[in-house]
């Protein structure tokens, strides 16, 4: 029932942070559904395609569609009366990303999987359907912007979601403190512009062009 809940929630803020995207890049209607559903679903379907479970949740269950759709029609009529903040978008994928990273690590553990898969799966689940909602809008994926704390929030949520079951604690309280971990960095690196450390190559690389 949890994972349930947890997905539907998943859903539908990944389905509005998507329909932000497509306003911004003045996309019609059918542009913005589109957007809100690869943005919403485009994680759950990676990672039911990756561990071979059929059929693909929104496809055995079709609400997961018309919550899509509810969002995006909810997020439209919001933009068309009020200016959203400029920080939403950043605060709905936040949400959408902590969601989906701790369902996705929970349906990857029930799939047996060995701990450190488990993570990967969550954080694949939680990042794949804003890799396809930036690369089909054109922008650079968040995951790779410089120095983003977004793969390693989810990472790090995933993680403690573990450390927690590990220790005794109850899988429901493991999974709200594992999402709390998730969306606090990813609202400290908003807030306060943290960043990763970046890669730089030195100069004896350059002199060797």
């Amino acid at each position: 029932m949890i994972l349930e809940v947890l997905e539907l929630l998943g859903v539908g803020v990944f389905a509005i942070s998507g329909a932000l995207v497509a306003g911004r890049k003045r996309l019609d209607l059918l542009g913005v559904v589109v957007i809100a559903a690869v943005t919403a679903i485009g994680g759950g379907t990676t990672r039911d395609l990756l561990l071979d479970r059929h059929p693909v949740f929104w496809i055995a269950d079709p609400i997961y569609l018309y919550i899509i759709l509810g969002s995006a029609a909810a997020a439209i009529l919001y933009t068309r009366r009020f200016r959203p903040p400029e920080r939403l978008l950043l605060v709905a994928d936040a949400l959408g990303l902590a969601l989906f990273t701790i369902s996705g690590a929970q349906i990857a553990e029930e799939s047996g999987l060995s701990g450190i898969a488990v993570v990967l799966m969550g954080t694949l689940t939680g990042a794949a359907g804003g890799v396809i909602r930036d690369i089909l809008t054109t922008e650079i994926p968040m995951i790779l912007r410089r120095g983003q704390i977004y793969a390693t929030a989810a990472i790090a949520g995933a993680v403690v979601y573990l450390l927690l079951q590990g220790a005794g604690v109850d899988r429901a309280a493991a999974a709200l403190l594992g999402m709390s971990v998730v969306v606090s960095l990813r609202f400290v690196a908003i807030v306060w512009r943290i960043t990763l450390p970046v890669f730089v190559l030195g100069d004896s690389d350059r002199d060797a062009e």
